[in-house]
C-alpha cells in the first residue's frame, strides 16, 4: 500500500512540474492561424502576454489581450477557448448556437466560448452555461 501511495505521489509531482512549463512567447512565435485569428478579430488590440504550455505531446497557447480578452489555441493554432467580460464577438459562435441563444435568452451576451472534442460550450451574461453536442443539440444547462 505504501508503494502505491508513493507512486501516486511521485506521479502527481511529475505532472505538476510538467504543467509548470508555461513559457512566454512573442506574437510571431504563435502558430499562423492564431496570428490570423487575432489580427482578424482584434486588429486594434495589443497582446498583454502570450505563453506556450510546453507539453511534450500537444503544446497549447494562451494569449491575453490588453482589453482583458483571454484566448486559448490548440497546438495547430485553432481556437480552443475565448473569454471576455465585454462579450465574445458573435461571429465566432456557430450560427446554430447563436440562434438558440437569441430565441431563448434574447438579452444574453456570450462571455465565453469553448470548442471541445465532442461539444461546444458557452457561458452567458445571465450566468447560464450551455453545452451543445457536435450536431448543435443542447445537451446540458448549468447555472
Amino acid at each position: 500500500m505504501k508503494k502505491i501511495f508513493a507512486i501516486l505521489a511521485l506521479s502527481m509531482a511529475v505532472l505538476t512540474v510538467a504543467k509548470a512549463g508555461d513559457r512566454p512567447v512573442t506574437f510571431n512565435q504563435l502558430p499562423a492561424p492564431a496570428q490570423t485569428f487575432i489580427n482578424t478579430n482584434y486588429p486594434d488590440d495589443k497582446i498583454s502576454f502570450a505563453t506556450v504550455d510546453d507539453d511534450l505531446i500537444r503544446p497549447d497557447y494562451s494569449v491575453v489581450l490588453v482589453s482583458g480578452v483571454r484566448i486559448q489555441f490548440n497546438n495547430d493554432g485553432s481556437l480552443e477557448k475565448i473569454e471576455s467580460k465585454a462579450g465574445v464577438p458573435e461571429g465566432l459562435i456557430p450560427v446554430q448556437i447563436r440562434d438558440y441563444v437569441k430565441l431563448h435568452y434574447p438579452d444574453a451576451v456570450f462571455y465565453e466560448y469553448e470548442i471541445g472534442r465532442r461539444s461546444y460550450e458557452v457561458k452567458l451574461s445571465n450566468r447560464l452555461e450551455l453545452k451543445f453536442n457536435r450536431n448543435f443539440y443542447l445537451v446540458e444547462i448549468d447555472d
